[in-house]
């Protein structure tokens, strides 16, 4: 069974993004790794425990910088259409959501400073219960969408 995925991808520079962000966070593991290592020695405890913390810290920089970004871009798929939003995101567990235009409050753009630099925002639509939000979107398109999805949430409100 072939099950139709929503048609849009985020920009390809979203992996890249997303490869700078495990990037730091391992910089910060491999910090703490140090510290553990410098325990170890002043400490004499036994060195199989810098070791693990050593080799547990490099399994997380490849999944972080290589192999769950490159999953997570292939997998974040969304459309908006004029009854609804649909996404689907995941890395080991797939999640497929509609919102409803009629359950739309509001929609912002958000850019942190890596974003920014690659001329990206993340569109974050909110409803009363929830927020979600579509990552790594090219900066012209997320203001079109944030834009589109605006007026479509008013046309939906207005038709209930």
């Amino acid at each position: 069974m072939n099950i139709q995925q929503p048609a849009k991808q985020i920009s390809v520079l979203g992996l890249k993004v997303w490869r700078i962000t495990g990037f730091i966070y391992s910089l910060l593991l491999w910090i703490a790794a140090i510290g553990v290592g410098i325990l170890v020695y002043f400490f004499e405890w036994p060195i199989w425990i810098a070791i693990a913390t050593g080799l547990l810290v490099l399994f997380i920089t490849i999944m972080s910088i290589v192999i769950v970004p490159a999953i997570r871009w292939k997998r974040w798929r969304y459309e908006v259409r004029e009854q609804e939003i649909e996404l689907q995101h995941g890395v080991f567990v797939i999640t497929r959501t509609l919102v409803p235009m009629v359950r739309v409050q509001h929609v912002d753009t958000v850019q942190g400073p890596i974003l920014r630099k690659y001329n990206l925002a993340t569109i974050e639509i909110s409803t009363a219960a929830t927020r979600h939000e579509i990552p790594a979107v090219d900066l012209e398109e997320a203001e079109e969408l944030r834009h589109a999805i605006s007026k479509l949430a008013r046309v939906a409100e207005d038709d209930v």
